[in-house]
């Protein structure tokens, strides 16, 4: 559930589904001593895009936390092109590498720290949360990153605000249901959309959907969030990054296009309060978003046109002005 690096045809199935890689560092932080990586500051570094939906989750979380004076952020360049050697650092990204004497030019190098003295063969994704200490990575599965960081560091004054738990034990049953059918169909499911290589798996994909974002928006219509009209969760998280994405990219670029988001009744209200909420909007970057699936995905779009951040519109009210930011 992590994988961001790939173009039409990597994933896909001999039916011409798209199926998601597989995560391959999956240890934990842990307070409690059990396993090598204890919860510190100034220990840990991730490594995200913008453009990702799933690295953007992490971000969320640690910005909801309070926990980026403590951990470091660095965020790639939106341009994907040598998938050999995954993300680049630099042009776009907003800080360089964490290790000013050596040249870091792409996250690969990264997760060859990490494997050293071996060479690691694998995928490079985002995200990726780093132990400074022991030069390792310890995850690039988001959906445990974002638990470590709401569960593990709510002592010694790490989190600024440790009182806040997006996976309450009260719902974890309930969080866990909803995640997995929602990830199924919509996180994944705009991709299966997207990268679907023939026609039955994409409709199949397409119709799955917009049923789960029908089904969605029913939820909301009772309530402010999906579990309560008070607290937000992680399945909240977990939706929230593909939504956000969802008019400006996939709509269109996916070809999603039954519904804008902007038609559904609740959907897009949720969205937008959200997305005002404190930290939140600091994680959402449209323009690495909007550029990093035009331009990378020259299998999808070849000749890499990139939807304008401004439109305007002469009409019989006048002049309109959208900006997208």
């Amino acid at each position: 559930m992590t994988a961001h690096d790939f173009k039409v045809g990597d994933d896909s199935a001999k039916d011409g589904s798209f199926q998601r890689v597989t995560s391959q560092f999956r240890d934990w932080i842990k307070a409690d001593g059990s396993t090598n990586f204890a919860p510190e500051a100034n220990r840990y570094h991730l490594y995200i895009s913008y453009a990702c939906p799933w690295a953007c989750r992490c971000l969320l979380v640690l910005k909801l936390k309070g926990l980026d004076h403590i951990i470091g952020v660095t965020t790639v360049d939106w341009f994907l092109q040598n998938r050999g050697n995954g993300w680049r650092f630099g042009h776009e990204g907003d800080e360089e590498p964490l290790f000013p004497d050596e040249k870091m030019e792409y996250l690969r190098q990264i997760y060859n720290k990490s494997t050293a003295p071996a060479i690691y063969e694998g995928r490079v994704t985002v995200p990726v949360l780093f132990d400074k200490k022991t030069n390792k990575i310890v995850s690039n599965e988001s959906s445990e990153i974002i638990e470590m960081l709401n569960s593990e560091f709510n002592n010694n004054g790490l989190a600024k605000n440790p009182s806040l738990d997006l996976y309450p034990s009260k719902w974890k049953k309930e969080i866990d249901e909803l995640n997995e059918w929602v990830y199924n169909t919509v996180n994944n499911g705009v991709y299966k959309c997207g990268f679907a290589t023939q026609q039955k798996p994409y409709e199949q994909a397409y119709q799955e959907l917009f049923a789960s974002l029908e089904r969605l928006d029913d939820i909301l219509d009772k309530k402010r969030f999906l579990f309560s009209n008070d607290q937000l969760t992680m399945a909240d998280v977990r939706l929230f990054t593909t939504l956000v994405r969802f008019d400006t990219v996939y709509h269109t670029h996916f070809k999603c296009n039954w519904k804008l988001l902007t038609q559904f009744k609740n959907l897009h209200k949720y969205t937008m309060d959200i997305y005002q909420m404190p930290g939140v909007k600091e994680t959402v970057n449209m323009r690495h978003i909007k550029y990093h699936y035009y331009m990378s995905h020259d299998s999808i779009n070849p000749n890499r046109l990139v939807p304008p951040f401004e439109q305007t519109f002469e009409g019989d009210s006048g002049r309109a002005t959208r900006k997208y930011e």
